[in-house]
């Protein structure tokens, strides 16, 4: 009797180990593909069959779960000597986020291992850094020019990626040093340059500066001509009229034109006691002085 009870609690406790062996939970953010002896299981389409999160059933110890995480996931490179234009190389500290796309392809390129995707990714992206960075020269580096060569340089590493099965939501660079041996060399050229392109600025304002100018002398002399001009029309025409009013004025009454004359001459002449006059006698200019 006591043999055929522990039988069953055998038994009992075998068929639990049995079924907590075949019962698995995917988690959310993982998938999961069953390796039969080693290869993927495929579906009824033939291809691998990729366990979304949930409990699962799966024959133990011929299946085995491979389980892969779905987040995104940042991988952080420091210090990667990249060559420029110049053959003058640079040191790249950079990240790239990255996920998983592809779970079959993925674990066919790395096994399984992040570790290995990270540093075959960091490979494939090295080698675009090179071919983006291999087409401006240090100083457009230092100058910050280098908008479109991260955006190519994303679009690369993302079709690099595909072949490992991952897809690349960004990659940035964070830092760019130079060695002491280019450091003084290529601020040196930078200051040289900047100086060239001053002296040209310069050159060019100068010019740009005494045609203006001369302009603006020619103008004034124009509109000093033009004003002179139209002053002399204006004064010709003053004095016209002038002279024709006091050629009426001396028509109507020629006597009292001629004392009126004399008495401005007179006024225009003595302007204060100390002036005098020499005349002959007979001098008409005190004509009005003598009696009519």
């Amino acid at each position: 009797m006591a043999t055929i009870k522990s039988t069953i609690i055998a038994a009992v406790f075998f068929l639990f180990f049995i079924i907590f062996g075949c019962l698995y939970t995917v988690e959310e953010g993982q998938r999961a593909l069953i390796l039969h002896l080693g290869e993927i299981s495929l579906g009824v389409d033939k291809k691998p069959r990729v366990i979304t999160p949930g409990l699962h059933f799966t024959l133990p110890f011929v299946n085995r779960v491979q389980y892969f995480d779905m987040r995104l996931n940042t991988n952080d490179v420091k210090s990667s000597r990249i060559f420029t234009s110049e053959q003058e190389y640079v040191l790249v500290d950079y990240y790239v986020k990255w996920r998983i796309e592809n779970v079959a392809l993925y674990y066919q390129r790395t096994s399984g291992y992040s570790e290995r995707a990270e540093k075959l990714l960091e490979q494939k992206i090295n080698n675009a850094l090179r071919a983006a960075f291999g087409q401006i020269t240090t100083q457009e580096v230092i100058a910050g020019k280098r908008g479109n060569v991260m955006a190519v340089l994303k679009e690369e590493a993302n079709q690099k990626a595909k072949e490992l099965g991952i897809s690349v939501v960004d990659v940035r660079i964070k830092r760019i040093d130079f060695p002491k041996e280019v450091t003084e060399t290529v601020y040196t050229e930078m200051r040289t340059k900047r100086k060239q392109e001053a002296t040209k600025h310069r050159s060019e304002g100068i010019s740009a500066a005494n045609a203006i100018r001369a302009q603006t002398d020619k103008n004034v002399v124009v509109k000093l001509a033009q004003a002179r001009r139209a002053a002399a029309e204006i004064r010709a025409e003053g004095q016209s009229e002038a002279a024709k009013i006091y050629n009426d004025a001396f028509s109507q009454d020629k006597e009292f034109y001629t004392l009126l004359r004399s008495l401005e001459a007179y006024k225009k002449t003595f302007k204060s006691k100390n002036d005098f006059l020499i005349l002959e006698p007979d001098s008409q200019f005190f004509k009005y002085f003598k009696g009519v």
